[in-house]
């Protein structure tokens, strides 16, 4: 019998199985008195939690604002944190190719490096029914680097049969089409397509046991207008929208932090520790404060929180970004 996989390794084929974005953080250099060796390792996940260890809870945090950068931008990236002045003297983030240097005056004294490796799985499409259409989707789909999963049968298709997936296309052309199309929605499926004439599609909704704002969630007819006309070229047209759907998802979106949301999905907004300047991921978990003006304030950890309700008025002009 062979010996269990580490947890982390357990987890790492749990995310990839469901099809979970997530960037391995690795660290490859520390210098003393930094908690953190070469080879510790943590996962972070695109709402911003960590899972294993690469130092204590400054250094964390650093690793969470620039590891959720890299799932964005898919790119990997060695992280330098150092407790000194950037190379630039300006304390703001020093960027190279391929790597970036970080002043985190919490540090001790010790230095880290990191490499942070984005694990973006192939985006799984769910294409239903055996018509021309299904086929060419299938055939189309992995040149693009989609994992197309075909189902010929809709009975039994649910939620959780969903889970995971980037896009739904059902081509049955009338078979099981309503359930499945309810199953994607209460999913959460980004992108629902249903081919059908604009006349059909339009009754299939009105059929649907969903509300307004989720029968706008599916396309129908799918596909972009191009001028399609063969099985072939509606396929290209329909993963030209799929494209267009999940791409598009992906894009960086600028949010004001005044009024942050209290548990935020992906992570993208920041905020700057008023207490020690550094750049913190908003997410679950994150510390912050209500106290000394209407505006709230997030921290590195626990630690500059306790600092600032000390005398919040002494940050009260902190710029949030």
């Amino acid at each position: 019998m062979s010996p269990a996989a580490p947890p982390l390794e357990t987890r790492i084929a749990e995310l990839t199985g469901r099809h979970v974005p997530f960037v391995k953080a690795t660290v490859v250099r520390a210098r003393r008195p930094a908690s953190a060796r070469p080879g510790d390792t943590a996962l972070v996940l695109a709402d911003g939690r960590v899972e294993g260890f690469v130092g204590g809870a400054c250094a964390e945090a650093t690793v969470r604002v620039q590891a959720l950068r890299t799932l964005r931008s898919g790119e990997s990236l060695l992280l330098r944190i150092s407790p000194e002045e950037t190379a630039d003297g300006t304390g703001e983030p020093v960027v190279e190719e391929g790597a970036v240097s970080v002043a985190n005056p919490c540090l001790s004294g010790g230095e880290l490096e990191i490499f942070l490796e984005p694990l973006r799985p192939m985006p799984r499409v769910v294409v239903l029914g055996e018509s021309p259409i299904a086929r060419a989707l299938g055939a189309f789909g992995p040149v693009l680097g989609y994992e197309i999963t075909e189902m010929s049968v809709a009975d039994g298709i649910t939620p959780e049969d969903l889970a995971g997936s980037q896009a739904l296309v059902i081509a049955s052309h009338g078979r099981g089409e309503e359930p499945v199309l309810v199953s994607a929605v209460r999913a959460g499926v980004p992108y629902i397509g249903l081919v059908a004439s604009p006349r059909r599609g339009a009754a299939v909704l009105d059929g649907l046991a969903l509300d307004a704002e989720e029968r706008a969630r599916i396309h129908t007819p799918a596909g972009l207008w191009i001028g399609a006309r063969t099985p072939g070229e509606i396929a290209v047209s329909i993963l030209a929208e799929v494209i267009q759907a999940v791409r598009g998802r992906s894009v960086e979106v600028e949010v004001e932090v005044e009024t942050p949301p209290k548990a935020p999905e992906t992570g993208s907004v920041t905020a700057v520790d008023p207490v020690c300047g550094m750049t913190v991921s908003v997410a679950d978990g994150t510390p912050y404060s209500d106290e000394g003006g209407d505006e709230r304030r997030w921290f590195c950890c626990a630690g500059c929180r306790a600092a600032y309700e000390k005398g919040p008025a002494r940050y009260a002009k902190a710029n949030a970004s």
